[in-house]
């Protein structure tokens, strides 16, 4: 199985940057892991928030295969504990799942394609969070789930 982060934007913050790369290079040694970044849409301040929206989920679309298992990081999806998680990777694994989209959309949230697009969505809290740190807190518990799926000391229960 692959996985995909997909972010609309890029990080800016130098030490939140630096501590995604440090996640990002421990996964390599579980699985073949990367981040797609889409750069921002232009010019936002003249378009209305379905607009922006839009032309946010058609960049969006664009990175889609047809066999791709899409889910969205959205606060109205379901949350797990990080042991949960490690069991839906799992299940997806074993499941034969070829290649994981975990997407990040942009400030609005995602267009009704996205959504209808999408073959789930998870919630990492119920707080809100900056983009740049939703990254941050994935790519970490991406590599807390591995760390679970395969005994190692990372966690703690």
């Amino acid at each position: 199985m692959r996985i995909t982060l997909l972010c609309i934007g890029k990080t800016d913050d130098a030490p939140i940057a630096a501590a995604i790369e440090k996640f990002q290079h421990r996964l390599k040694h579980y699985i073949a892991f990367h981040i797609v970044v889409i750069p921002d849409i232009k010019n936002t301040k003249h378009l209305r928030i379905d607009e922006q929206k839009a032309r946010e989920a058609a960049l969006l679309m664009k990175q889609f295969a047809p066999a791709d298992h899409v889910v969205l990081l959205d606060e109205r999806g379901k949350e797990y504990r990080s042991v949960e998680f490690a069991d839906y990777l799992n299940k997806m694994m074993v499941g034969s799942v070829q290649h994981v989209v975990f997407v990040v959309g942009g400030p609005y949230g995602f267009d009704d394609t996205v959504y209808q697009r999408a073959n789930g969505r998870i919630a990492l809290s119920k707080m809100t969070f900056s983009h740049q740190m939703v990254r941050l807190f994935f790519v970490e518990q991406l590599y807390r789930a591995f760390s679970i799926l395969k005994g190692e000391p990372y966690h703690h229960e």
